[in-house]
């Protein structure tokens, strides 16, 4: 029996800290807008938070090498009333590394994260080496019967 080798897996995650509370949200499109308006991609509840607050941009430096760009405000050059800091730093745009982290205003802010892991795969289950083995401690024995 041959193993097939393990599948190299990312993905990039945006962890948001708002006023309900913390959301995950695993990035996969090429655009999302950020901020309180309904239409936001990505709703960040917040007073101090701006309509549309920021825009997350995929971008590649090869066909390979995938990051994400944060620009304070919307495309069209408009930018959010509070700005944008990441890393403590005001910023108009920036490129997102692992373990950034994005302030929008008092007590609201994001994480970005670029996982990267294996998937093995599994041993079909009709395997004729698939054996359990069953520790003795773990039986337990009805003492009335």
């Amino acid at each position: 029996m041959s193993l097939k080798p393990a599948k190299h897996r990312e993905e990039h995650v945006l962890i948001v800290f708002d006023g309900r509370g913390q959301k995950e949200i695993v990035l996969a499109d090429t655009a999302y807008s950020l901020g309180r308006g309904q239409n936001c991609d990505i709703r960040i509840e917040s007073q101090f938070v701006s309509r549309h607050h920021a825009t997350l941009i995929r971008r590649s430096h090869n066909e390979v090498d995938e990051y994400y760009r944060i620009i304070d405000g919307n495309l069209k050059g408009k930018t959010s009333v509070n700005g944008l800091l990441v890393n403590d730093r005001k910023v108009l745009f920036h490129d997102l590394k692992n373990g950034d982290k994005v302030v929008f205003g008092p007590q609201v802010s994001a994480i970005y994260e670029h996982r990267h892991y294996d998937i093995f795969p599994t041993i079909p289950p009709d395997d004729p080496f698939d054996i359990t083995l069953i520790d003795p401690a773990m039986i337990f024995v009805d003492e009335d019967e």
